[in-house]
């Protein structure tokens, strides 16, 4: 039974400016993302079968282990891609990556899929067809493909190498707050025609989710350097340690990397 285990890194974003919403309703971004050594693991079986099935599991109770996990959507559009059919598809998933955190760990874990299944198909995709299916899937995809350090554009598919410098990385999360995206860029919209402080936040969407949550408030008064990732709720810090409270998940002493998903 071929078997493929496949290590997927969160990011980080040091800066994410907002331009302009598009005509299909996602926001243009300039945004310099950052891969980080915070990572989710899959573990990835293939079978012949009369039939085409893809069974999820993990150790996660915050994530779903269905068809609405990106992970299973990643997996049926490279079969679909592929033409590849009768094949039982197993996965477990190995959380350690918050959820809803800003941190891309649904994203990191659909590239992941896409990675795993085209080595186990003897790399039937090429790089340039695998970012092609991070496109349709989602965001951050292209990044998580690639990792490093990125300068992205467009909804964030579109990559241009950016310095890598090797730093330390801190991180904190309000544990019982997760944002999405669509909150965060719809309280964006609601308040961009009101920009007021905006030009003081590295992170536009820190900058409009901020006032309305309290943890949030919290962690920038205790830590005034620290800037939240993506659409939040995880903030990170280059040179403040955090200290353990109580309704925070602290992880201290990571390291930014200079690769994205892989196979270990």
């Amino acid at each position: 039974m071929p078997s493929i285990k496949i290590q997927c890194p969160a990011k980080i974003n040091l800066t994410l400016k907002v331009i302009n919403k598009r005509e299909d309703g996602f926001h243009n971004i300039e945004s310099i993302m950052q891969a980080i050594n915070l990572f989710d693991f899959l573990t990835i079986n293939i079978e012949d079968s009369n039939i085409t099935e893809i069974l999820l599991d993990g150790n996660s109770a915050d994530i779903p282990y269905n068809e609405t996990n990106l992970v299973y959507k990643a997996a049926k559009l490279f079969l679909e891609e592929t033409n590849i059919s009768n094949k039982k598809i197993t996965v477990f998933i190995d959380k350690n990556i918050p959820v809803s955190a800003g941190l891309a760990g649904g994203s990191t874990n659909a590239a992941g899929m896409l990675y795993g299944l085209n080595k186990l198909f003897n790399n039937i995709l090429s790089e340039s067809e695998l970012h092609q299916l991070c496109a349709k899937l989602g965001s951050d995809l292209n990044f998580c493909l690639k990792g490093g350090c990125m300068m992205t554009k467009g909804r964030g598919e579109i990559l241009e190498p950016h310095e890598y410098i090797e730093r330390n990385i801190n991180l904190i999360k309000p544990i019982s707050l997760g944002i999405s995206a669509k909150e965060a860029y719809t309280k964006f919209s609601e308040k961009v025609t009101d920009p007021k402080n905006r030009e003081n936040y590295v992170n536009d969407l820190e900058w409009a989710v901020i006032d309305d949550y309290s943890e949030l408030k919290h962690i920038k008064n205790k830590y005034p350097s620290a800037i939240m990732t993506g659409s939040g709720s995880t903030y990170y810090s280059f040179d403040d340690e955090f200290t353990n409270e109580d309704g925070y998940w602290i992880k201290n002493g990571l390291k930014t990397i200079n690769y994205g998903v892989k196979s270990i």
